[in-house]
């Protein structure tokens, strides 16, 4: 069904580009979350959890994540790396 309003027309350009980005940030967010669980070291895995962490930070203040998605991901790494030896 064709947009016959010029608002709907801008609503659905504007939904393909916040789509595309949320995608890519989304993909952020899985890479560092892999990033973390497959270190080797606790060394390395602490310097990635601390890059996992501002990436969730930066893509929640964006509003691609609830904020408190983002603080139960981090919680849940950072158990994670306690936990290696």
């Amino acid at each position: 069904m064709p947009l016959r309003h010029k608002s709907a027309q801008k609503r659905a350009r504007q939904t393909v580009k916040r789509t595309e980005k949320n995608k890519l940030y989304k993909a952020k967010i899985r890479t560092a979350l892999k990033n973390v669980l497959s270190a080797k070291t606790k060394e390395s895995a602490e310097k990635e959890l601390k890059t996992a962490t501002a990436v969730l930070d930066k893509i929640s203040t964006k509003g691609v994540i609830h904020k408190n998605n983002a603080a139960n991901k981090k919680s849940r790494l950072t158990r994670h790396v306690n936990k290696m030896k």
